[in-house]
């Protein structure tokens, strides 16, 4: 049951589809809102995450302490446009409310061996982030192939400034996998050990009920230790997985989100 609502209260709570509106952005605050005032016992979920223009919808409408606002920016979830628009786009994602930005890394650059390129556009939204935002950069896994390709491209992640690592937009299959999250884990225990700083992890795509999301918290356990299991250093991308998980940790179909 512990574990059940830890995975609960680790969960960005994503809603990124081309139909969102403002509207959707407010009720999807209002439910983390109504949420917390039913079950002040539970901890709410780690965050909201949204397309950048439904932001300040959420911002307005959040209510809840220590729920933060997760943006999707820098030209999601392809990368594929110019690096200046992708930094402004994430610092006005920041200066509209959001205290967290997920990217992609840029993929044409990484595909094509160019690293210095990609590793270069990660530094750039980085510094326009500001030290307040958090940076979470997305390796897409799926398509990467190989072990030392999702090790190559963690490490360049999180030496140019990311503060968490993801592995999926969940727009391309395969989405997060156990395989990536394992090779991912190793990369921040081994950057942990090299720099003394912590990165984060989060799995995204596909995770829909509790005993995926167990898997991927027991990976981050077993790798990282106990002391990763907080929604400060572990999240779970998810849009169905909230719901699920309240049905099994009360029993009854809630609904709520």
């Amino acid at each position: 049951m512990d574990a059940l609502i830890q995975c609960f209260s680790s969960i960005d709570l994503t809603t990124l589809n081309a139909t969102d509106t403002m509207e959707r952005g407010r009720t999807f605050a209002e439910n983390v809102n109504r949420f917390a005032a039913l079950y002040p016992q539970m901890p709410s979920v780690a965050a909201i995450c949204v397309y950048p223009a439904l932001v300040p919808a959420v911002r307005q409408t959040l209510k809840v302490p220590g729920v933060r606002i997760a943006a999707v920016g820098g030209g999601f979830p392809a990368s594929q446009t110019y690096s200046s628009v992708k930094a402004a786009e994430c610092a006005q994602c920041v200066e509209n409310g959001a205290d967290e930005v997920d990217i992609v890394i840029s993929l044409n650059y990484f595909l094509s061996g160019n690293y210095e390129e990609a590793g270069r556009e990660i530094a750039m939204v980085r510094k326009a982030l500001g030290e307040k935002a958090h940076l979470k950069v997305i390796l897409e896994t799926g398509v990467l192939k190989t072990k030392d390709a999702i090790i190559k491209a963690s490490f360049l992640a999180m030496e140019n400034g990311a503060d968490f690592i993801k592995t999926s937009t969940g727009k391309l299959e395969p989405a997060a996998t156990p395989f990536a999250a394992e090779v991912m884990c190793c990369c921040i225990r081994d950057f942990y050990q090299h720099t003394g700083k912590r990165i984060g992890f989060k799995p995204a795509g596909g995770i829909t009920v509790a005993s995926e999301a167990l898997e991927y918290r027991s990976i981050v356990r077993e790798v990282l230790g106990d002391e990763w299991l907080t929604p400060s250093l572990f999240r779970i991308g998810a849009s169905r997985l909230a719901n699920n998980l309240l049905k099994d940790i009360f029993q009854e179909d809630l609904a709520l989100f």
